[in-house]
């Protein structure tokens, strides 16, 4: 199955090197172009992509602001974002996560480095490493008291679904969580993407987020 791909930059010459990268994999193909965040908008709403790669800094709307929109929008519900930009720093993550994005990458990043990461967010996972979500969540995302919300969210969770997010959200891969619960990875990833289902977490890292709005997991001592 081809992953169709839409690139948001405002500088034409890099819109043209991702697309040759992209287009030069047999399993992703580039279906849209757009130079600011309120194009970026329209033609995913027009071409429906299955990934957006998104620049932050852009004319007429930035790409979180672009990001929020795009999540927010009940009719592109299965459309993923990844964030790729030159200003790597952990605000600028914490705020990708927030709007929705699933995944963060810097421009100088190897061509297969954003190639794997197309694929990584496109499948809805998130592409930040455990130890990068970790941190990133436990410095910005974690309010102070738990958000009311989350918490009365967790009543929609089975007690394994519930310890399966607390994991993923201290930072566990899902080998590391099916070694803990003595399960398999397959049952530990239809536990999480039922959770996210039940949450409306478009991702693993809103997964992680609403665990830390909700009190599962504290900013400090996480790792287990």
């Amino acid at each position: 199955m081809t992953i169709r791909v839409l690139l948001a930059d405002d500088q034409a010459l890099l819109r043209g090197t991702f697309k040759l990268l992209v287009d030069s994999a047999p399993d992703l193909a580039v279906v849209g172009e757009a130079g600011s965040g309120r194009e970026a908008v329209a033609m995913t709403r027009s071409a429906h992509p299955d990934l957006v790669v998104m620049d932050i800094r852009m004319p007429d709307m930035d790409g979180l602001a672009a990001t929020q929109m795009i999540t927010a929008d009940e009719s592109l519900s299965d459309v993923h974002v990844l964030v790729l930009t030159t200003f790597v720093n952990d605000e600028y993550v914490a705020e990708a996560l927030r709007a929705g994005a699933g995944g963060f990458l810097g421009k100088g990043a190897d061509p297969d480095e954003l190639l794997h990461a197309i694929r990584v967010v496109a499948r809805g996972d998130a592409l930040l490493s455990p130890d990068a979500t970790k941190a990133l969540i436990s410095r910005f995302l974690a309010p102070s008291p738990p958000a009311p919300e989350a918490v009365d969210s967790l009543e929609r969770l089975t007690p394994r679904e519930r310890e399966v997010v607390t994991l993923v959200a201290k930072g566990l891969s899902n080998d590391e969580v099916a070694g803990r619960l003595f399960v398999t990875p397959h049952t530990v990833k239809t536990h999480l993407y039922r959770a996210m289902a039940k949450l409306g977490a478009r991702d693993r890292a809103q997964a992680v987020i609403f665990a830390y709005e909700a009190g599962l997991v504290h900013p400090a001592g996480n790792r287990p």
